[in-house]
């Protein structure tokens, strides 16, 4: 599948989606923002992706929003960027080469996992130009990052790197430049190696105890949301198959239902 601002490629049952807007360092406006979307529906619509990973040019991931688009960058199914405000049941790895700033690091906080090349930089730089953080940045940074981290990152304006950033756990893998998506791909193929609807359902649940407000965010929740993802797989034809595969020593064959 070839579109005009994006590169979209199918990698078994990983989908690969590449930001290619590089003369305006990947900045979001209403064309990236309608292919993003389009590329995500088929991520989360497509019975036969079991993960997906997106990534932007090998020297940058994105600047964030395109000024000149003046806001015009909001999809109906992800909202912002066709992503951010998007109900996912796909995981969705972030793979950074270079600057993620703005909306861009926005985008990677509105993915389940981030692998980053050592040479990436994170920022939130809104206030250095009168303006907030509008896409997730103010309540997803502080769920991703120590929350002083996040304080910082937004009050002052400053980026920091990517060594900080997986230290601070915002980054799950840390790879040589060049290395990010290559890593990314592997991650994915490591989760879509496992039962479909076993990994969407935890996902679900991870996701409702995380954003949940502070004094729903108890045991209680969490029990809630384990009983709710367990009822789903407990008659699921992926929790038989993984039994049998077990039993008969060979590689499961799952149907993700």
């Amino acid at each position: 599948m070839e579109r005009r601002l994006t590169r979209v490629e199918r990698l078994g049952h990983v989908l690969v989606v590449r930001m290619d807007r590089p003369a305006k360092r990947n900045a979001i406006d209403r064309e990236l923002a309608e292919e993003l979307d389009s590329a995500f529906n088929l991520l989360d619509d497509d019975d036969d992706l079991r993960a997906g990973v997106l990534t932007g040019t090998p020297t940058v991931f994105s600047a964030g929003s395109d000024l000149n688009a003046l806001g015009d960058y909001v999809t109906e199914r992800g909202g912002e960027y066709g992503l951010i405000r998007r109900r996912r049941r796909t995981p969705l790895i972030a793979a950074v080469e270079g600057p993620a700033l703005g909306g861009g690091l926005e985008l990677v906080l509105a993915c389940d996992l981030t692998v980053a090349a050592e040479g990436a930089r994170f920022g939130l730089p809104e206030v250095s130009r009168g303006v907030v953080p509008t896409c997730g940045g103010l309540f997803r940074g502080p769920r991703a990052l120590p929350v002083n981290l996040a304080r910082e990152l937004v009050l002052t304006g400053d980026p920091f790197d990517a060594r900080r950033a997986h230290q601070a756990g915002l980054v799950n893998h840390l790879t040589p430049d060049g290395g990010a998506l290559p890593a990314a791909i592997a991650l994915a193929e490591r989760i879509a190696a496992n039962a479909p609807l076993a990994v969407q359902q935890s996902l679900a649940a991870m996701e409702r105890w995380l954003a949940g407000p502070d004094e729903g965010r108890g045991d209680a929740t969490g029990w809630a949301a384990t009983a709710e993802a367990t009822a789903a797989v407990t008659a699921s034809a992926d929790l038989q198959e993984g039994i049998a595969a077990f039993l008969e020593k060979r590689p499961p064959r799952w149907q993700g239902r």
